[in-house]
């Protein structure tokens, strides 16, 4: 979770390329296809672990793999860390038990 992180390792079907953002100030990444946004995934950053609060795709761009993708991203993004996260949004939560090469990355919320 270094700064601004660009990530154009991706297609749609429309042979468009999927960038990720991360805007570490707004504590937001936020997923391109082309020039479409997409969507976002909002986070809180502690000490020892990320809390993954909301992630949305807006409804034009449903069905087609983006939520995935940009879950995927962060996840991989936040692994360089070490950091543990805490999957608040349903949709993190369905992706971590779909993948378990995640799982250990899942934990509850300490304070």
């Amino acid at each position: 979770m270094a700064g601004e992180n660009t990530s154009g390792t991706g297609t749609d079907t429309r042979d468009s390329t999927i960038r990720v953002t991360h805007s570490q100030a707004q504590e937001r990444y936020e997923i391109f296809v082309g020039d479409d946004y997409v969507g976002y995934l909002d986070y809180v950053s502690e000490p020892e672990q990320v809390l993954l609060t909301h992630t949305v795709v807006h409804s034009q761009f449903s069905g087609h793999g983006y939520a995935a993708h940009l879950v995927k991203f962060v996840l991989d993004d936040i692994a360089k860390t070490g950091k543990q996260v805490v999957p608040l949004c349903s949709y993190v939560g369905y992706f971590i038990d779909k993948n378990p090469e995640y799982a250990g990355m899942a934990t509850e919320v300490t304070r």
